[in-house]
């Protein structure tokens, strides 16, 4: 089942983290961090949203980069349930896609639940101060890629971020599957 995350809640602060990267390193938010903003993107390897749009999310990433923005992608998925998601098969994903940013495991979910992650892929755009300007999609695309001339909406407000320290006022939700959470 589809699920969408709430609006942007301008000015949220990032929740600090410290988890495990595939890359055998330890990755904090401040480690993160990029001069001009942080991107956080909760996503995961089996979900045909993420999978569809993988590629960008890769080209996305490195070209914000370069712009002076910090980019970390966290799955948190039940692991157990969904042995796709596992540290071993993230660990590949990440070798297969050329990530250029570290992908890091959230096994407790303690992250997911403090940034109320709600559906992968779930974006979170911060400013240089780590205040929330950006909760939106990447793009149009959902169980299948938009065409090549879609617009970059995620690219574009991390660019204005990165400029301004704001994010647009227009903002659509992303969509996606739900975050897989272990039973309490």
């Amino acid at each position: 089942m589809a699920v969408s995350p709430p609006v942007c809640d301008f000015g949220w602060k990032a929740p600090d983290f410290t988890l495990p990267g595939t890359d055998g390193c330890t990755w904090s938010l401040d480690q993160i961090a990029g001069p001009k903003g942080t991107l956080i993107m909760f996503i995961c390897n089996h979900c045909p949203y993420v999978q569809a749009v993988m590629d960008r999310i890769v080209h996305d990433a490195a070209a914000l980069q370069a712009e002076g923005i910090g980019v970390a992608a966290i799955s948190s998925n039940d692991a157990t349930a969904y042995p796709a998601d596992s540290f071993a098969n993230m660990a590949a994903e990440a070798q297969r896609h050329g990530f250029c940013f570290p992908y890091l495991y959230d096994e407790s979910q303690a992250v997911a639940r403090a940034y109320d992650a709600a559906c992968t892929p779930d974006f979170f755009g911060f400013n240089n101060r780590l205040e929330l300007q950006y909760r939106g999609r990447l793009d149009a695309s959902g169980r299948q890629p938009a065409g090549p001339e879609v617009k970059r909406e995620l690219y574009e407000a991390m660019r204005l971020v990165a400029r301004t320290g704001k994010g647009p006022d227009d903002q659509i939700a992303s969509l996606g599957c739900s975050i897989k959470w272990r039973a309490a």
